[in-house]
């Protein structure tokens, strides 16, 4: 049987090809959370980008994702590996991007579904927050 290669770890130094989901930061921030407190969540939070302006975050999701991302108030791009450096750790500069969560300390990727679940509820509570004011 002939491998296709799907399943295969990527090279090294090779960047692997990843979706990249982003959402508003305080939405972003709340499914985290609400990810994390959720013990029945399969490999729960992936690896998480912000912004150096403040105003996204960015969820690394399982290749393919962006196929069939239709969740409004976010939006899912393919990356194919353009820009992702896993290697590089270091604390961001003020104004670059850089990692919220680091894959080095969270899970491989975010499972799309748990994330679309997060993220709706994160939403549904945000709205509720806005309106006690």
């Amino acid at each position: 049987m002939e491998s296709t290669g799907t399943n295969t770890a990527p090279e090294p130094g090779a960047a692997p090809e990843l979706d990249l989901v982003t959402v508003p930061t305080r939405q972003g921030l709340e499914a985290v959370d609400i990810i994390r407190r959720a013990a029945s969540q399969a490999g729960g939070v992936g690896p998480v980008l912000h912004d150096g302006s403040g105003d996204t975050l960015g969820f690394l999701v399982p290749s393919g994702t962006a196929d069939a991302w239709d969740l409004p108030g976010s939006a899912c791009t393919q990356t194919n590996g353009r820009g992702m450096r896993f290697g590089d750790t270091a604390s961001p500069t003020a104004g670059a991007t850089g990692w919220l969560l680091p894959p080095e300390a969270v899970g491989p990727v975010t499972d799309p579904e748990v994330l679309r679940a997060a993220l709706g509820e994160a939403a549904r509570l945000i709205e509720a927050a806005d309106n006690c004011r």
